[in-house]
């Protein structure tokens, strides 16, 4: 089983990116899935999750800039960044969980600067 992330890279203040999340199966057996984001020097934290169901969380200092979505026929989850701020450079990692396990996907890089 794999979360494979993609769509980092670098981009302006006030720009936008959307980041991907394939898993190898299909991800209705992972009723909760999040991305998370990691700075040098400091502790992962979460950034925004999503429920089968469709149903968000997002930490505050995202709200209104990011939006996570799932696509459960593609197996696939995202995460539109727009308005991005230097603060938001870090590495992003996807996670799957379900009642048994949690699964992270390797990283991909988003740096914010001019």
């Amino acid at each position: 089983v794999q979360l494979q992330a993609s769509g980092g890279g670098l981009v302006q203040p006030g720009g936008s990116l959307r980041l991907s999340c394939v898993a190898s199966i299909s991800i209705f057996s992972f009723p909760d899935m999040g991305w998370y984001r990691q700075a040098p020097g400091t502790e992962r934290e979460l950034v925004a999750t999503i429920t089968t169901g469709g149903s968000a969380y997002y930490r505050e200092s995202v709200k209104g800039r990011f939006t996570i979505s799932r696509d459960n026929a593609k197996n696939t989850v995202y995460l539109a960044m727009n308005s991005l701020k230097p603060e938001d450079t870090a590495v992003y990692y996807c996670k799957g969980t379900n009642i048994n396990y949690s699964m992270w996907g390797q990283g991909t890089q988003v740096t914010v600067s001019s």
